[in-house]
């Protein structure tokens, strides 16, 4: 084996074509670069493949390498470039076979190869340690200048480019530093510091001339617990199984003795199922850090040992950067910081960006552009001057998908198909620093609740699908009373976020210390809100003092994005406690955090500009794009006029709103696998009335209620909230106080602060809360202070009524609001609800215990199977039916009553234990109480025996038959 050299000289000249795609929708799926056709330099040719096991290392240290390289007919006569090909992670050489038999069909001698741990090969996984993983890729540069067919440049160095994604690109980073052999790299949605990668803290000054540079703390960080996880998860498992393992039968592990599973060593079957294919460093260094979530000295060790940010000063192979804007685990800031060490030595460095990363698979047309890009590349600096496959030089220029407002969903990416291109990467060279906008932001001081263990939490990211809001229509899934929010003016223009925005923070915490996270959102003139990318800036601050009156200024870099704020929109600061893709800290606290300039701070916008291109093709291409375009605004026009002719039925007030607080009208919803849960429901509500929502499990109830409150859309009709269509983000729903699913209180907290913190995330002053009257309301007592963690479950709901009662909402939901509940409490629930309605306001409650509907309610909507099946009275819906108690002043008369009302049609009737039942069938209880005096006999009751537990079962008895 060649050994290791020092820094590289510089040698850029011409290269392989590789037109690769730089792309990995996830590293752990294996698959890396797609190629695809360009305009060939050659007509494709016959390939051969050989196959070796190449050994690397030496003793107890070396590994089988699964190889394949791919040998084009024309390299026998004339010695040819060659291109390795490095895996993502997870994968092996048979995730790039493709892209490798492509590139020999144009002429390059291809290798490719399984790295140690994965696929057919042996030995542990290093995560690229430069001991192993970047040794064996030497050591495959010495097999390929012992080959005839590949071009030398001298004694045993090949001309040679190397490219990878994700773990190949760190790969390729790593080798170029190292092994000064290397002659051009595109490495692509990779790493700069697996440090910060993975143990992230967006703290201190960024550098300014670079628009997306994203500092460190290099003693602390927050820990990336669901990335982390996904890794080791892919590798601890051995890839033959734990008996072949033992074996050494490809099973990614050093090979060991055959033997019978009894001789097996405890020790070693505990060490492969905790740590699988992993070394045992990384397997301990990630076991400390699952355990604690924090960054120790020697997990740093390990994770910086891996990291080409200890190389990039070395590096002087031509380096083309690819990386996504749709990447929470390896951000721009990773590109960013490769960038800036990689020039700073005087090597030839562009930038890509695009639409898509490890979150999120690119368009295909994107796809083609790197292709183009990275094929450009490679053309230049590997191929030799004349050669006519060389093409033009590609610069050292940037270029970025063309910012716009969308958000990006599960498995779509923003954007189409323009790209911004601009001469050079702002402040590569010092001599065109970033340009950075101002914004103002204002906001109070907040306090920002931690809650222990950090449940519930956030969700922005999931790894592998970015961001989960985004793809759920723009709604966001933060918690109340565990963020601060920070709003600059509707815009009056549109602004254009190439990069990371920074803003200066003030915070305090009772314990020194703080972990939060930071969010740039997009909110429109209707409230909804998007988070750009999905993604957050995790802050481990410390040494923060306990006094929220003298807090800590922090230097915060926001995520680095490329995103479009339109004029009339805002621009929100969101700062949590929370978020499940990170681990948290276990004990509670409440962090006061600010503005750094008190009511008001400024966000420094990073802002390129360039020169936009749309992707190019044959003009029977353009016409037919003209002609989609044309169709498209025939059909925007139409959509325009039918979504004017929607608002303006949508927006009218109705007439007599502030008289009917509530109102269906053919309503329905249904999801896209068919199911129907309500269909066309149509019922009003009037002021002073407690409407009772009756239905078995299914019937449609709770979707209606979260219909009502914004929370899902219905699919046809409307709902009116005085006399105002109900909708997300709806000013209307001001008016409406809602207890659904749920208490949602927070443990560590008391009863009363609870209902300040609720009070306190609606933005509206303490004065309209009327909390006094809400804490009578629960009617606990001095046990209103204490946490509620310690709460029965029927103090917990007196608790959660209590908050939805806060400001005396006009229009009150309640979904079974006497859960947990003794029989006093419930009579005092009734007798407040009651009152409640007394003042003119509305109250519904959605209850199983009929018997408390029949109590409580003056009117009931009875549904089934999504349907309304009855509608009215409490008395109406009771007296639906025919039986009835009859009471008699003589006992001794019951026998001739019982004759009187069997002379009537359709009439039986019979003593019971109640008392004398007449089933009336076809006769009206007028007509029979008139027979009865009639008859002479003195009746002192003449009641309904129905309950409404009887009206209920008769109605869905009769709807489900």
């Amino acid at each position: 084996m060649r050994p290791l050299r020092g820094p590289a000289r510089p040698r850029p000249r011409p290269g392989a074509r590789a037109t690769l795609a730089a792309l990995l929708a996830l590293p752990l799926a294996g698959a890396l670069l797609v190629l695809a056709p360009a305009a060939p330099a050659a007509a494709a040719e016959d390939v051969a493949t050989e196959e070796a096991v190449v050994t690397s290392g030496t003793g107890a240290d070396a590994a089988e390498l699964d190889t394949t390289v791919y040998v084009p007919g024309s390299a026998a006569g004339e010695p040819a470039p060659a291109v390795v090909l490095a895996h993502g992670f997870g994968g092996s050489k048979d995730s790039v076979a493709d892209d490798a038999r492509f590139l020999a069909e144009r002429g390059y001698v291809v290798l490719t190869y399984s790295a140690r741990g994965f696929g057919a090969s042996t030995g542990q996984i290093g995560l690229n340690d430069p001991r192993f993983e970047v040794a064996d890729l030497s050591t495959l540069l010495d097999r390929l200048a012992e080959r005839d067919d590949v071009l030398l440049d001298g004694d045993g160095d090949p001309r040679v480019g190397v490219a990878g994604a994700s773990y190949g690109g760190a790969l390729s980073l790593l080798g170029a530093g190292y092994d000064d052999r290397v002659d051009a790299i595109a490495p692509q949605i990779t790493w700069n510091s697996l440090t910060a990668a993975l143990f992230p803290s967006q703290v201190g000054d960024a550098a300014a001339d670079t628009v997306a540079s994203t500092p460190q703390d290099a003693d602390s960080g927050v820990y990336k617990r669901l990335w982390s996880g996904l890794f080791f998860g892919v590798g601890s498992v051995p890839t033959g199984g734990l008996l072949d393992a033992l074996g050494g039968a490809g099973a990614g592990v050093t090979a060991l003795p055959q033997r019978d599973a009894a001789d097996v060593d405890p020790a070693l079957v505990e060490q492969l199922l905790t740590c699988g294919r992993f070394r045992a460093d990384i397997c301990a260094a990630y076991q400390d850090a699952a355990a604690t979530g924090t960054l120790t000295p020697e997990v740093a060790a390990v994770l910086d040992r891996s990291s080409p940010a200890t190389v990039l000063d070395r590096i002087q192979a031509p380096t083309l950067l690819v990386q996504g804007t749709q990447d929470s685990l390896f951000g721009l800031g990773q590109a960013d910081a490769n960038a800036r060490g990689i020039a700073a030595n005087g090597t030839p460095v562009k930038m890509v960006w695009y639409a898509g990363g490890h979150d999120s698979q690119a368009s295909e047309r994107t796809t083609e552009s790197l292709r183009t890009e990275v094929a450009g590349w490679f053309d230049w600096y590997l191929r030799d001057v004349g050669d006519p496959g060389r093409g033009t030089d590609p610069g050292t220029g940037f270029q970025f998908p063309a910012p716009t407002g969308l958000a990006a969903g599960i498995g779509s990416v923003q954007g189409g198909n323009q790209t911004v291109l601009a001469t050079e990467y702002p402040g590569l060279t010092g001599d065109d620093a970033a340009q950075r906008a101002e914004i103002a932001v204002a906001g109070p001081v907040q306090p920002v609740v931690t809650p222990a263990g950090g449940t519930p939490a956030a969700i922005t990211v999931v790894p592998g699908l970015g961001s989960l809001g985004a793809a759920l229509s723009g709604s966001t899934f933060e918690i109340p009373g565990q963020f601060a929010a920070f709003d600059s003016e509707p815009l009056e223009e549109a602004v254009e976020v190439v990069g990371a925005t920074t803003v200066d923070l003030a915070v305090a915490s009772p314990s020194g210390s703080a972990t939060l996270f930071a969010k740039l959102y997009d909110v429109g003139p209707d409230g909804q809100q998007t988070l750009p990318s999905g993604l957050v800036a995790p802050l481990a601050l410390t040494g923060l003092p306990a006094d929220p009156t003298a807090p800590t200024e922090v230097a915060v870099t926001l995520p680095a994005v490329v995103h479009r704020f339109e004029a009339g929109h805002t621009m929100r600061v969101v700062v949590s406690s929370t978020d499940q893709a990170f681990a948290l800290p276990a004990e509670a606290a409440v962090y006061s955090v600010a503005l750094a300039d008190g009511d008001g701070a400024t966000l420094a916008v990073p802002e390129v500009d360039g020169r936009t291109e749309t992707g190019g093709g044959t003009s029977r291409w353009w016409l037919l794009l003209g002609a989609v375009v044309a169709l498209g605004l025939l059909g925007w026009a139409a959509a325009v006029l039918w979504g004017r002719r929607q608002r303006r039925r949508i927006s009218v007030v109705e007439p007599d709103g502030e008289e009917v607080p509530l109102r269906f009208t053919g309503v329905t919803k249904a999801y896209k696998d068919g199911f129907v849960a309500v269909r066309d429901l149509s019922f009003e509500v009037r002021r002073g009335q407690v409407l009772g929502l009756l239905g078995p499990n299914g019937a449609g109830k709770t979707t209606s209620l979260r219909m009502l409150m914004g929370l899902i859309r219905p699919t046809e009709g409307r709902i009116s909230i005085f006399g105002h269509a109900a909708a997300a983000g709806a000013p209307v729903l001001s008016r409406l106080g809602s207890f659904v699913e749920g208490t949602g209180l927070q443990p560590h907290l008391s009863g009363r602060d609870n209902l300040r913190l609720y009070w306190a995330a609606t933005g509206r002053p303490a004065a309209d809360a009327h909390m006094d009257e809400a804490i009578a309301v629960a009617g606990l007592g001095a046990a209103i202070d204490r946490p509620v963690r310690r709460y029965s479950q029927g103090m917990r709901q007196r608790v959660a009524i209590a908050q939805a009662m806060l400001g005396l909402p006009d229009l009150l939901v309640l979904d079974e609001p006497t859960n947990g509940l003794d029989p006093p409490q419930i009579h005092a629930m009734r007798e407040v609800l009651r009152s409640y309605a007394a003042t003119g306001r509305t109250v519904i409650v959605s209850s199983h215990l009929l018997s408390e509907i029949e109590q409580t309610c003056s009117h009931v909507v009875v549904m089934a199977k999504g349907q309304k099946i009855a509608q009215g009275t409490v008395d109406e819906i009771v007296g639906t039916g025919g039986a009835v108690l009859v009471g008699l002043a003589d006992d001794a008369e019951t026998e001739r009553a019982i004759a009187v009302l069997e002379g009537l049609p359709g009439v039986s009737a019979e003593r019971t234990d109640e008392g004398l039942v007449a089933e009336l069938d076809g006769t009206s209880r007028a007509r029979a109480l008139q027979a009865l005096i009639e008859a002479g006999l003195e009746v002192d009751a003449f009641t309904p025996r129905r309950r409404l537990e009887d009206a209920f079962l008769s109605l869905v008895g009769e709807e489900r038959a």
